[in-house]
């Protein structure tokens, strides 16, 4: 684990600074999707408390660095305390991705969670079945994974009405959105790490089905770690001591632009390009393509030119990606900090694709020194 970086508590949360209620000249436009849809007596949603929720008048101050506690560093490697008698855990593919049933995360033990964030280290992604998560209140859900480190409040996403710490994915009624979204692209390939361009990006990461289409709307993961591992020695040696520009300037203008929120000002920051896992010790690439903007110290044309080809190597590495099938009831964890991760958006049905993300930031991304011998 890196030293400390701020000693404030890992449930720390930046109080919002709203307008004045009682200034009607002034009174911020809310979006609320749940209006949009007729109310409760209309609206076919799963979950209508989990509808997405836009509040202009939402605003919050910058990130301040945190001292992050990593759960999964002195975990007991037997993982008896999550992998109890009668559960069972199957691997989707050799290098990445797991799958298990018979464990309720949300009845896990500190021990328990610990475990949990040591095997999604090891794994990178892993699909838990027939959770109960959905059907807890909010809040509850929030206490979950508020152990794995401060609740992370994405600046543009809609969130759930009063609880703006979860991240919500919604498209429905989406056959002219498709068209829409693939007006301009070969393919819905998006890869990305999420929110990268924080100072500390997240960690043990939380995306929970609320509403799926009966086929379709996966979600594909890719391991940077056996990324970093495919190159070569000499590649490797000049990716290390590089940092890499990280940008949320894009978003922010993104959702302006469709007459969105921006909760908070857009940051980048500079992160390595090969970072290292406080768990396993694992280097890993550091770069995704819905982020990652430049190479510092390199001209535009030598940064675009390497940019290119490890976004490349990336996504075409089909032998170190596992693709997520969603079904009622799922939880998927994954840790952000060595996986990239994208949407598959292909079905035409449209039929509702509703999914809540709980996205618990850790350290400061740090590498540790090339080891030629162990290359």
């Amino acid at each position: 684990m890196v030293p400390s970086i701020a000693d404030v508590p890992t449930t720390e949360v930046v109080v919002p600074i709203k307008a004045n209620p009682d200034d009607n000249t002034s009174k911020p436009k809310v979006r609320r999707v749940i209006e949009e849809e007729g109310g409760l007596e209309k609206t076919t949603a799963s979950y209508p408390n989990y509808l997405p929720t836009w509040d202009h008048g939402e605003k919050y101050s910058v990130l301040e660095p945190f001292n992050h506690v990593e759960h999964g560093k002195d975990a007991d490697p037997s993982l008896k305390d999550l992998l109890e008698e009668g559960s069972s855990i199957q691997r989707l593919t050799p290098t990445i991705g797991s799958e298990v049933t018979g464990v309720q995360l949300s009845k896990l033990t500190s021990a328990g969670k610990d475990q949990l964030a040591l095997l999604v280290a090891q794994r990178k992604v892993v699909a838990f079945r027939d959770q109960d998560f959905a059907d807890l209140s909010i809040q509850e859900a929030l206490d979950f994974g508020g152990y794995f480190g401060r609740h992370h409040i994405h600046p543009t996403s809609g969130s759930p009405e009063g609880y703006p710490e979860i991240h919500l994915v919604h498209r429905n009624n989406n056959a002219w959105e498709l068209d829409e979204y693939l007006a301009g692209k070969n393919s819905c390939v998006s890869w990305h790490s999420d929110v990268t361009y924080e100072q500390q990006p997240p960690g043990t990461t939380f995306l929970y089905l609320l509403d799926g289409p009966e086929v379709g709307g996966d979600t594909v993961f890719v391991n940077q770690v056996v990324a970093y591992n495919r190159l070569s020695p000499a590649i490797k040696e000049r990716l290390h001591g590089l940092k890499a520009v990280h940008s949320g300037v894009e978003q922010a203008e993104f959702s302006l632009n469709r007459g969105g929120v921006v909760r908070r000002e857009p940051v980048k920051n500079e992160h390595p390009l090969v970072r290292t896992h406080p768990v396993t010790g694992e280097k890993a690439l550091f770069v995704n393509g819905g982020f990652t903007r430049s190479i510092v110290g390199l001209k535009k044309e030598e940064s675009n030119a390497l940019l290119d080809f490890l976004l490349a190597h990336v996504g075409r590495g089909i032998d170190y990606q596992a693709r997520i099938r969603w079904a009622p009831k799922t939880v998927v964890v994954w840790d952000n900090r060595v996986t990239a991760h994208s949407a598959i958006v292909d079905w035409t049905t449209g039929e509702r694709r509703h999914l809540a993300r709980i996205t618990p930031q850790a350290e400061r991304p740090y590498e540790t020194p090339y080891l030629a011998e162990a290359a």
